[in-house]
C-alpha cells in the first residue's frame, strides 16, 4: 500500500484526476501549444470556475511550463538549448506510468502532522519532503517552528521516517542527534542549462548505521 499526502489542493486534485480520469485529462492537451500567451491566460483563469479535470490540466500546464517549478510567482520558462518543459509528444506515456502507480495509492490532502498521526504504524516508512528553509515559491507558509515540531515528532514515531532538506546550519541544529547524510546535487538555473551546485541533507529517524535502509 502506498500513500501520497500534500497540503496543496491543486496538486492533490491532479493526482486524483490522473488516478481516475487519465484519458479525459490527456484529451485536454490535444492541439495544445507551449505558449507564453496560453500560459498567461491560464494564470488569469480562476480555478474555482473549472471542472476538476480542467483544473488539473491548468495546474499541470503551468507547472510544466514555468521556470523552476514554482507554485506561486510563476514565470514562463524558455531556453535556447532545450525543448519546452511541457513535452506534449510524451504526455500520455508519462502520465500512464503515473496512473499505474497511483492505482494502488491513497491520496490525502492533510497537513503533515495529521497525516503522520493517522498513518503511523510500526511497519510504516514515511518520506517527508517539507519546504526548504529560507526558500520561496511553495505557495504555503512553513515557519521554522514546523521543523522543530517535526524533529520532536520523529523521536516518538512508531514507524520510521526519512526527511530531505537543504543543508543549512539551522536545519542541522534542529535535527541534532539524528543520523544525517549529505548529498551533492546540481540545479539547472536561468533556463540556459547553467548548473548550480548545492547540498541537501537526508535525515533518518532511526540509527541507519545499525539498521541500513538500503536506499542509497
Amino acid at each position: 500500500m502506498g500513500l501520497i499526502n500534500d497540503v496543496n489542493g491543486e496538486l492533490v486534485n491532479l493526482y486524483r484526476v490522473v488516478q481516475h480520469h487519465l484519458e479525459e485529462f490527456v484529451r485536454q492537451f490535444k492541439w495544445a501549444l507551449s505558449s507564453r500567451q496560453v500560459f498567461k491566460w491560464l494564470q488569469d483563469t480562476v480555478p474555482e470556475t473549472l471542472t476538476d479535470i480542467q483544473r488539473a490540466a491548468r495546474f499541470y500546464y503551468l507547472q510544466q511550463s514555468c521556470f523552476g517549478g514554482k507554485v506561486e510567482g510563476q514565470t514562463f520558462g524558455t531556453a535556447t538549448t532545450a525543448p519546452p518543459g511541457l513535452n506534449l509528444l510524451r504526455l500520455e506515456e508519462s502520465l500512464s506510468s503515473a496512473h499505474l502507480r497511483l492505482a494502488s495509492t491513497y491520496v490525502e490532502n492533510l497537513d503533515w502532522k495529521s497525516c503522520v498521526d493517522r498513518y503511523d504504524r510500526p511497519h510504516t516508512l514515511f518520506y517527508l519532503d517539507p519546504p526548504y528553509w529560507q526558500t520561496e515559491g511553495y505557495g504555503v507558509p512553513f515557519p521554522f517552528s514546523e521543523y522543530e515540531v517535526m524533529a520532536d515528532r520523529l523521536k516518538s514515531l512508531r514507524g520510521k521516517a526519512i526527511v530531505s532538506l537543504n543543508d543549512h546550519p539551522d536545519i542541522r541544529r534542529v535535527f541534532t542527534g539524528f543520523h544525517i547524510e549529505t548529498v551533492d546535487i546540481k540545479y539547472i538555473v536561468g533556463g540556459g542549462g547553467r548548473e548550480a551546485a548545492r547540498k541537501e541533507v537526508i535525515i533518518f529517524s532511526w540509527d541507519e548505521t545499525a539498521e541500513p535502509a538500503g536506499l542509497f
